[in-house]
Order: structure tokens, then C-alpha cells, then sequence
């Protein structure tokens, strides 16, 4: 059966438009986020608990950011893998003139809830500048001597969960491996925004 010519056309240039959505959305989630200079020492002024015994991984998200919740998903996957030998820290930005309950999403439901894992708010961002966090889902680890061990993110893209070079270097260094991976790119929303272009419409 022969389509018509005006149909033809018409099937074209919505194959064209479909064809340019796909690849506007594979940009999107293949753009890393920014991300600042981290400390290659633990910040002293830091009010962050550092564990002394195993390394730390302090874990940087924004609670309104859905992106976030691959990064969680990767996070739960990433603990049970080191088996007991690595503390995290989950920070979550508190933007300074809301309420304390802002930052108590479902994210934080997620994250508090993952063994291993202890989370609280960051008001106006002042950890997340001393680690040079600009991205929701950045992770930082730190050996036992406050040494930066990994800097970067837990997902392969933006909101896709799946195996990926930054959680794999992570458990590898918890297992006391040597690596050479110590860098991955950050896919999120801007971690100190008060409002990401996603989350506007939510409480």
C-alpha cells in the first residue's frame, strides 16, 4: 500500500521531530553537572562527622531533585557492596529562609533508610562549598587520614541508575584496592539551587 505524497511528508517530518527530541534528551542526560575545586584534605572546619575507622563518602543532594533518587538507588547498591567498610554521609542543601522540614523529602526518606547512612541538612549550602559540591548527587570519599580518595558521581547519566565507574572505584578503594579511577563526572540538577526547573511545583 502507497502512502500519499502529503502523507509522506507529514510521516517525515514527524520521524524528523521524534529523531530530534531523542537526541535533546540524550544530550540532557548525558550533561555532566558543575562542580568546584574539593579539598584534598578534610575540611577542618567542617561539621561534618569524619569516621576514623573506615573511609568516609560524603554524599551531596538536593531533596527536590528527581535525578537524585538514580544516585540513591546507586548509593543503597554501592553500601551493600563495600559490606560494612565505608560511612556515608548524606548532606542535604537547606536553602537558610526555609523550614527545617523543606529538606525532609522522600530523598531523605530513601537515603536515612539505607544501612550505613546517616543524613542532615546543609542551611544555605556552607558544606557543600567547603567541598566544592555544585551538583545534587556529588560524592566525595575520604581515606581514614582525611586523605580525598574519590571525587565525582555514583550514575552513568542523568537519572539512570546502572553500573558505572565512580561506584565501582569507590567500593574497590573501601576493599583497600588500588585504582585508577579517582575522578567521574556529577549528572543532576544544581545542588544549591532553592528551586530546580523540576521540582517547582513540589513542597
Amino acid at each position: 500500500m502507497k502512502l500519499a505524497p502529503g502523507k509522506i511528508a507529514i510521516v517525515g517530518v514527524w520521524l524528523m521531530a521524534a529523531a530530534a527530541g531523542g537526541w535533546r534528551l540524550h544530550q540532557y542526560e548525558s550533561a555532566a553537572g558543575g562542580a568546584a575545586a574539593t579539598p584534598t584534605q578534610w575540611p577542618a572546619e567542617s561539621q561534618i562527622k569524619m569516621c576514623h575507622e573506615h573511609p568516609t563518602l560524603v554524599f551531596f543532594a538536593h531533596p527536590k531533585c528527581p535525578c537524585t533518587r538514580a544516585s540513591v538507588e546507586e548509593l543503597n547498591r554501592l553500601m551493600a557492596r563495600a559490606q560494612g567498610r565505608i560511612e556515608t554521609r548524606a548532606v542535604f542543601f537547606q536553602p537558610s529562609n526555609y523550614p527545617i522540614e523543606w529538606s525532609r523529602s522522600s530523598l531523605w526518606d530513601s537515603v536515612v533508610a539505607i544501612p550505613g547512612v546517616s543524613a542532615q541538612a546543609d542551611s544555605g549550602g556552607i558544606e557543600a562549598r567547603r567541598f566544592g559540591a555544585e551538583t545534587s548527587g556529588f560524592v566525595a570519599v575520604y581515606g581514614t587520614d582525611g586523605r580525598l580518595l574519590f571525587r565525582g558521581g555514583i550514575t552513568a547519566g542523568r537519572g539512570h541508575p546502572g553500573s558505572n565507574p565512580g561506584a565501582d572505584a569507590i567500593v574497590a578503594l573501601a576493599k583497600g584496592d588500588v585504582v585508577a579511577t579517582h575522578e567521574t563526572p556529577v549528572f543532576g540538577c544544581s545542588l544549591l539551587d532553592q528551586c530546580t526547573a523540576s521540582a517547582k511545583n513540589q513542597n
